[in-house]
């Protein structure tokens, strides 16, 4: 501790003492940066969850809104057209609750939602829990492994053009990335299927392996589906990051950074990339709900039991309990890609504030 007298007088007790500690005062300076940033990071979270909460409980009362106005009947479907006599159906509608006002069931099933509880499948008296639990494995090995490919190869497909802009890769990823994203996710599929299932005969066609019955199985299983809804992903990814990283290349921090005589991979890795991937990151979090939708076509195309089947059979048949179920897991996939994405960006930019040259 240091004290310090301040003023000419003479050596009574001086009128201002200040007590100082270096110790205190470099802890305090080092624990600031990273209470700001972990202030953003929270106010990141608590906007992504106060804007996405309310859709997904919208969106989900919209979904029973217009199976109420459909004009299936749940429960004369279930006891057939012998069995439908308007006493059991109304017996039947009373046990399922249907016969109770429409926010009444909405509040009910989401009340058990909450709980873990999505209710039973009209149809197959399966507990909808079990049947998603069933095949989610299946739609999460394709959907990472889908992503994982995506920020590869777009990553590193932006980042050379970007470095190299104007040169013969930069306009040729322009080209190829223009075409890939027209392209639907069962179109690639399909050339995907004729190129290395039928022609190379590298990879299987269809059908899906648990990574219990070993890791090279099932990796030969997925390569192709996760390949298909990848290659739109990495196209957007690699056209953002490109121009991202372009525009901060010629920001006048990276020109000084060069006249001081950085090594160019320090000022690309610590100082460019970090500050170009914002805009990559939130495609990604963009992007993720239209993959979710390809993910139907492409289950289609490799005949894989994932949740677009699932979704597309119980729409077919107006399972309503499975349609929520999978519209509430949906959501919940979309809100934890926004919470991660919105993460990311918060650590990225606060970190970048406090790197220095």
């Amino acid at each position: 501790m240091a004290v310090i007298l301040r003023g000419d007088d003479p050596p009574y007790p001086p009128s201002v003492i200040e007590l100082t500690s270096p110790e205190l005062t470099g802890a305090a300076g080092a624990m600031a940066p990273r209470r700001r940033r972990a202030r953003a990071v929270a106010a990141r979270i608590g906007g992504g969850l106060a804007i996405l909460v309310p859709i997904v409980l919208i969106s989900s009362f919209i979904t029973y809104w217009l199976g109420a106005l459909s004009n299936s009947n749940p429960a004369a479907t279930i006891l057939g057209q012998d069995s439908a006599t308007p006493a059991a159906v109304a017996h039947l509608n009373h046990v399922l609750g249907l016969d109770k006002p429409l926010i009444v069931q909405y509040w009910d099933w989401l009340s058990r939602a909450v709980r873990g509880n999505l209710g039973t499948s009209y149809f197959t008296q399966i507990p909808v829990s079990q049947s998603i639990a069933q095949r989610l494995p299946v739609d999460l090995s394709i959907a990472i492994t889908a992503v994982i490919l995506a920020v590869v190869i777009g990553g590193t497909a932006g980042t050379v053009a970007g470095i190299r802009r104007g040169g013969w890769f930069d306009r040729g990823l322009t080209i190829v990335c223009s075409a890939v994203s027209t392209l639907p996710a069962f179109v690639v599929g399909i050339i995907l299927v004729v190129i290395f299932a039928v022609t190379v005969h590298l990879l299987p066609a269809n059908g899906y392996v648990g990574p219990a019955q070993g890791v090279g199985p099932w990796l030969e299983h997925i390569i192709l589906p996760a390949l298909a809804l990848a290659l739109q992903l990495a196209a957007d990814v690699a056209r953002q990051l490109r121009t991202s990283l372009v525009a901060v290349l010629d920001q006048n921090y990276i020109t000084g950074a060069r006249v001081r005589g950085l090594p160019y991979r320090r000022i690309l890795l610590r100082h460019a990339l970090r500050n170009a991937a914002g805009p990559a990151l939130v495609t990604i979090s963009y992007d993720f709900p239209q993959m979710l939708a390809g993910a139907v076509a492409a289950e289609a195309v490799f005949s894989l039991p994932g949740l677009g089947q699932l979704l597309l059979n119980a729409a077919e048949s107006r399972d309503i309990p499975v349609v929520q179920g999978l519209l509430l897991v949906v959501a919940a996939f979309v809100i934890v890609v926004n919470l991660v994405v919105n993460t990311l960006l918060a650590w990225i930019y606060r970190s970048s504030e406090g790197v220095g040259m």
